[in-house]
């Protein structure tokens, strides 16, 4: 059986950081890890970790990287340097998953093969409720989640519903970059490795998935597209820090960059470790 890692990323928000990582630890798979991938955070987020490890029946790592701006894509890439797992899966510091959310994933991959799922968006006053009562709403039942759906306290509630998907919807995106949720996105590690990883020279907020997506899928790797058995549960919050997005407007121009260059799937700047020293 595959060894999953879960790759959180987080950013000073510990409340939320610790809502997700009890939802990893009420899961039912247990052979799997956690990494949580740091970008700056203050010393309250490294205590709510460190008190979560205590309890927690899976291994709870911590990678940290200075706070010098919104560096996602690099504090990813030091996450998959300290990961174990055959599988990798991202997903974001403000994302509770479903008891069964590591299984699926596991039960969704197969080889030549990368997972996109779907996040369902939780409204202000429910994310407020849930966070101050400290409800385990990630634990409810499907049936009472979609009821929630239903009432307008989230978007998307047929997410909730375990939908049979056949052949051609799993595959219908198998060569399109696009719509791809970095929060939800599950992958072999040979195939991370291949293509380095994260490009790093991607910061500030927006298209980091997308580049990752799409060098996935020119080395060969197609896109499987699960839409209801596996989605994540998004807390509300604001909006982005202004000053740690400086350089965004960079970004668009390096897609474009790579959208042109149509035969590349290697990133222009990666810390990971390449994989024949990772053998």
């Amino acid at each position: 059986m595959h060894k999953v890692s879960v790759i959180v990323s987080t950013y000073n928000w510990p409340e939320a950081l610790e809502m997700v990582l009890q939802s990893l630890i009420d899961q039912k798979d247990s052979n799997f890890e956690v990494i949580v991938a740091d970008d700056g955070s203050g010393p309250e987020t490294a205590t709510t970790i460190a008190r979560l490890q205590q309890k927690s029946p899976v291994p709870i790592k911590h990678f940290w990287q200075e706070d010098i701006g919104y560096r996602l894509s690099r504090v990813r890439n030091g996450a998959i340097n300290l990961a174990e797992g055959d599988i990798i899966v991202f997903t974001d510091g403000d994302c509770c998953l479903m008891p069964d959310f590591v299984s699926s994933h596991r039960k969704a991959a197969e080889p030549g093969c990368f997972v996109t799922g779907k996040r369902v968006f939780l409204k202000r006053r429910f994310t407020k409720l849930v966070m101050e009562k400290r409800f385990a709403f990630h634990k409810w039942p499907r049936a009472l989640l979609f009821m929630l759906g239903l009432s307008g306290q989230c978007n998307r509630p047929f997410q909730f519903m375990p939908i049979p998907q056949k052949d051609e919807s799993l595959w219908a995106h198998q060569n399109c970059w696009k719509k791809a949720q970095g929060c939800n996105i599950a992958a072999f590690r040979h195939d991370i490795l291949a293509i380095g990883g994260f490009d790093e020279a991607y910061e500030g907020h927006g298209l980091e998935d997308s580049d990752f997506v799409l060098r996935m899928i020119r080395s060969g790797v197609k896109r499987k597209s699960v839409e209801y058995s596996a989605p994540v549960l998004h807390l509300y919050h604001g909006r982005s820090i202004g000053q740690r997005h400086a350089n965004k407007s960079n970004n668009g121009t390096c897609f474009k960059e790579l959208e042109a260059d149509i035969h590349r799937f290697q990133p222009r700047k990666s810390a990971l470790i390449p994989i024949a020293a990772s053998a």
